[in-house]
């Protein structure tokens, strides 16, 4: 029995791509993603990677309340409540313990637990949990991998993270078991810093065809 407020296939359903945003300037926060949204993402996985994260989070959550904030690279149930308490709408981690899953439970946002083997997500699936992040995806044999270690759990869902790119987003996207992909490509770092905004919504359009084409 969870308590959670929205289901993971809400999050996947949302969006085609969901954007790894590692944020270091609070102040990027909000324009980044609203270059975001502009490109037609309405999905944010903000990643807990930095020393504003959380303040990020709380800061787009409140500026932007119809879209839908996470956080990312939550590893411990003191950061899951931290990010609930942000305004996370949902959270993803990039492995799973029993312990941040059962916790997650008992919480208001879903989690979308990191597994990258058949046991791993034979254990997800003992705990409840059926909609996970491949990661990382490329270092552990990309589409390929991914298709073969499905195909005797067709009950799963996944968004495959890690070293995606648009050269090889298509080989996920064709995949039965692939609800959505997670990525960063549309955030390079150069154009943050640079506070390039209209060029990381032309990326987002590109990213959001690739996948909807």
């Amino acid at each position: 029995m969870s308590f959670w407020t929205i289901s993971p296939q809400d999050v996947f359903n949302t969006s085609p791509v969901v954007p790894v945003m590692v944020i270091d300037r609070l102040e990027d926060a909000i324009p980044m993603a609203q270059a975001l949204q502009q490109g037609g993402i309405n999905v944010f996985e903000v990643t807990l990677r930095t020393p504003v994260a959380l303040a990020a989070i709380k800061a787009i959550a409140e500026a932007m309340p119809d879209t839908m904030i996470g956080a990312g690279t939550v590893i411990n149930c003191e950061q899951y409540d931290a990010a609930v308490a942000a305004g996370a709408k949902f959270i993803i981690s990039p492995g799973m313990t029993p312990t941040l899953l059962n916790h997650a439970k008992q919480g208001s946002a879903p989690l979308i637990p990191g597994v990258s083997t058949p046991s791993e997500i034979m254990q997800a699936l003992e705990l409840g949990y059926q909609e996970l992040k491949f990661f990382s995806a490329e270092t552990n044999g990309g589409a390929k991998a991914l298709a073969a270690i499905s195909a005797p759990l067709p009950q799963v869902r996944f968004c495959p993270t890690g070293g995606i790119n648009p050269n090889n987003v298509a080989d996920y996207k064709a995949l039965s078991c692939v609800a959505t992909v997670g990525g960063s490509w549309m955030l390079p770092k150069d154009l943050i810093a640079q506070g390039q905004w209209d060029k990381i919504t032309q990326l987002s359009k590109e990213a959001v065809a690739l996948l909807t084409s």
